[in-house]
């Protein structure tokens, strides 16, 4: 019999476009029948909390399509982060791709261990009421001691 296979992921983003990696990994590989971690760590956080109000901005992402070239200039402009937020829940939603709260939800079923930093957590005041039921607090040793065992390591 062979050794079930683990992941860890560190999840240091909390952009509408980086909360989608870590997850879609992750449940591909509790899908896959790996143990799976996220240790999810400062704007990380942001993709744990009740509320979700996940953003997406144009500006210092050059890579990312737009219909239309816009000068960085433009893309500072007041309102064009909520435009660019708009825009990419429409191409999501069109395309039939799963909300994050739904990707979330599914990790979460697939019993996907969620790491809050704690230090994080202190750091940025944030109270355990403002996140998610079913995570774990711990600090980087949580981390450290899922990554020396796991098979696949990755950083988002």
């Amino acid at each position: 019999m062979s050794e079930q296979k683990s992941m860890a992921i560190i999840a240091t983003q909390g952009t509408l476009d980086w909360a989608y990696p870590p997850l879609i990994l992750a449940t591909t590989a509790a899908a896959l029948d790996y143990e799976v971690s996220i240790f999810y760590t400062f704007y990380g956080l942001q993709v744990l909390r009740k509320n979700l109000d996940l953003r997406l901005s144009p500006l210092g992402n050059p890579a990312m399509p737009m219909p239309v070239s816009l000068p960085v200039l433009v893309q500072s402009l007041p309102g064009m982060e909520k435009m660019a937020t708009i825009m990419m829940r429409n191409k999501l939603a069109k395309k039939g791709v799963a909300s994050v709260a739904d990707l979330r939800e599914m990790a979460l079923e697939s019993d996907v261990r969620f790491i809050a930093c704690q230090m994080t957590v202190d750091l940025f005041d944030f109270k355990q009421s403002q996140l998610i039921d079913d995570i774990e607090y711990a600090g980087a040793t949580a981390f450290m001691e899922a990554a020396s065992d796991a098979d696949i390591t990755l950083y988002t």
